[in-house]
């Protein structure tokens, strides 16, 4: 095992054993490294590597500490790596929705409060008659945000919006080329909506399955 990958771990394991806490913070460095037998060079290339995946924070003049921890803030490593992804593998980004999406939409039907189902009807009723390709792909995302928030999982919401990256220009695509998009995109998301507001989960799921798996659909015929 490298001497930095051995930092890394020995530090991990104070955080996974409860010994340092969101925001907690870490022993000054000499004695973290004479206390966990590594070199002070080794320890800081693992500080340097847990706080570009947002575990800990570096904070100039004032120390090192544990972060939230929170999803969004440990998920967003992913959203890094997603953006180097090959237009080859947007299928598969589509797949993975495909499998999370209806799940986090019949939890929404059944977590999301009226105030909550209001703010999704009003994301619907900002798109215009006819929008240009960018707004109905603003749309669209801020509308599956909404609902993976909606479901009331931290972690599942911030796993879906990890994945809306890659399958952006999918979207684009499909709205570019694909007759009839902006209207069937429009009457899913209504159908969505409503199944939602009418506390139906397994209808919520199903148009959910129905709106991803056309794009994929589509893309599948298209690649």
């Amino acid at each position: 095992m490298a001497v930095t990958d051995e930092a890394i771990d020995k530090i991990k394991e104070m955080i996974v054993s409860g010994e340092l806490g969101p925001g907690n913070r870490l022993p000054k460095e000499a004695d973290l490294a004479d206390r966990l037998g590594l070199s002070r060079n080794s320890l800081r290339e693992a500080v340097k590597a847990l706080s570009l995946i947002h575990v800990l924070d570096v904070r100039q003049g004032d120390g090192t500490y544990v972060t939230s921890l929170e999803p969004r803030l440990l998920l967003d490593a992913i959203s890094f790596v997603l953006e180097f992804h090959r237009d080859d593998t947007v299928l598969e980004f589509l797949q993975v929705r495909r499998i999370l999406e209806p799940a986090a939409t019949a939890m929404a039907a059944q977590h999301m409060s009226d105030v909550e189902v209001e703010e999704l009807r009003k994301i619907l009723g900002m798109l215009d008659d006819n929008p240009t390709v960018e707004a109905l792909v603003a749309n669209d995302l801020e509308f599956h945000r909404k609902i993976a928030v909606g479901s009331g999982n931290t972690v599942l919401a911030s796993l879906i919006d990890s994945l809306s990256g890659p399958t952006t220009r999918a979207r684009i695509w499909r709205g570019l080329t694909q007759e009839g998009a902006v209207a069937r995109t429009r009457d899913q998301h209504t159908a969505i909506c409503e199944a939602i507001a009418s506390r139906q989960p397994e209808v919520a799921r199903s148009w959910a399955t129905i709106h991803v798996a056309g794009v994929e659909e589509w893309l599948r015929r298209a690649l």
